[in-house]
């Protein structure tokens, strides 16, 4: 795969507009309230039964909890020095587990299994034990099985890696987010690159093989020069997958991003060329584009399913598996039946008290029409291949809604598009997120506020 062209800055300024992430469709601020469980359940059972067997299903486990606030984070967490709440909320987790095991009746394979946070590694290794033992007690692994925790560089233990290799568990993403002493100061996330040295040579020598450092671009205080010092560091590490994001910054939603005085934060002009400073650094080192803001090696896995035309995005971001059901426990957790999401309650005590009533926790979702679902595959298709091929049967909807964004996007030498298809070329890789929303048709019809979201660069 070539490396795509570099974009303008004039094309930087006009693309530079609030529009949603896409780890789904249609996206969670068009999602309604108090949905109706049953529905969810019978979806969901539908689904679970469709996939199991073959495909196995995904999990994805949020485990909340955190020592400290990292204040550029957006994600549901609890801030607590207190390790008496591992306990409590692993039992928790068995309950809704039960609740799942109960509505499926038939014994879960698993292929897909992430624990994500919060901090999965402020659990103690005999307390991650505890909770595997729970979950594949009454499940089996699928032959093909992909396994991976989100790690913290400054708590993770040879301990912990050795109870998640036991239950086989082989990749680990690590925040980095940044090395700079004074970027690091700012967003409250202090750890050195010896931490980072030792987590990862940690995890290799307990057996994993597949090792990601997430990055973060547009972080107050960052320079062109800061941020090269950070990768080449970083490099010396050699994992095999980078997740360089850009900082979404959404006080509205996250409290601790108030914190930030906005005049430190990277006009839109220094955040693009503190991202191309980094990927130009990546390319130069073997990495090829995944996507939006990944990188790979050659022959990492990820890479391959690109190559392949098998990526998959989700939740959890790309992955290589796409088994057509994802069951999310935990406190604001979501699950995705492919026709339908479900998040669980975003607080701790009405998560807990729905578990105490005996009911599965989700407050907030979507179910999707057969038109619903046709969307959601060109979205898929043009975020993890950069083509989407059209239905006939949405024809007279295109027309109304997106071509004449698309013409627009196709003015600008982003995309290629006809009745038929689309297909991304040129720089239309660096703008991915609003060509999706080009084609997202439940935002078009919404009144909702593009503000909702963070912005593209």
């Amino acid at each position: 795969m070539s490396n795509f062209l570099l974009p303008g800055i004039d094309l930087i300024r006009k693309y530079n507009k609030q529009v949603p992430r896409y780890t789904s469709y249609p996206t969670v601020p068009y999602w309604q309230d108090d949905i109706s469980p049953d529905e969810w359940r019978e979806r969901a059972s539908n689904t679970f039964h469709a996939c199991n067997k073959t495909d196995g299903i995904s999990l994805y486990i949020h485990l909340p909890f955190c020592e400290s606030l990292c204040t550029y984070c957006g994600c549901n967490k609890k801030i607590t020095t207190n390790h008496i709440v591992e306990e409590e909320y692993i039992k928790a987790l068995e309950k809704e587990w039960s609740l799942y095991l109960q509505l499926f009746k038939e014994k879960p394979v698993i292929r897909e299994l992430h624990l994500g946070g919060g901090t999965p590694t402020f659990f103690s290794a005999a307390n991650l034990a505890w909770l595997l033992d729970i979950i594949f007690s009454k499940s089996s692994r699928h032959p093909l099985h992909e396994f991976s925790i989100e790690g913290h560089p400054n708590n993770t233990t040879f301990e912990q890696l050795q109870v998640l290799y036991a239950f086989g568990f082989r990749r680990i993403s690590y925040g980095v987010q940044d090395l700079d002493e004074k970027v690091q100061y700012m967003i409250n996330r202090i750890q050195p690159f010896s931490n980072v040295a030792k987590a990862t040579a940690m995890a290799l020598k307990a057996g994993f093989t597949s090792i990601n450092f997430d990055l973060i671009y547009g972080l107050p205080f960052q320079t062109v020069e800061s941020i090269s010092k950070t990768f080449h560091q970083v490099l010396q590490l050699k994992p095999g997958r980078i997740a360089f994001y850009s900082y979404a910054h959404v006080p509205w939603k996250s409290r601790g991003q108030r914190l930030f005085d906005e005049t430190d934060l990277p006009s839109v002009e220094n955040k693009l060329q503190l991202y191309l400073t980094g990927k130009q650094i990546l390319n130069e080192a073997g990495y090829q584009d995944i996507g939006m803001d990944h990188f790979a090696l050659p022959g990492d896995a990820l890479y391959t399913a690109y190559k392949n035309g098998t990526l998959h995005r989700n939740f959890m971001g790309y992955t290589t598996c796409n088994t057509g059901m994802l069951v999310g426990l935990g406190v604001s957790a979501i699950s995705d039946a492919g026709n339908g999401y479900a998040q669980n309650e975003k607080q701790l005590l009405d998560y807990y008290r729905c578990l105490n009533d005996n009911k599965i926790p989700v407050v907030k979702g979507y179910f999707l029409s057969k038109e619903d679902e046709r969307f959601k595959r060109y979205i898929l298709d043009i975020i993890c291949g950069g083509k989407a091929f059209f239905s006939k049967d949405d024809l007279p909807v295109l027309k109304e809604y997106c071509f004449p964004q698309l013409a627009l996007l196709q003015a600008d030498g982003l995309i290629s598009f006809n009745d038929s298809m689309i297909s991304v070329i040129n720089e239309g890789h660096y703008f991915l997120r609003n060509i999706c929303y080009a084609v997202d048709v439940v935002a078009a019809r919404s009144a909702y506020s593009e503000a909702l979201f963070s912005k593209a660069i």
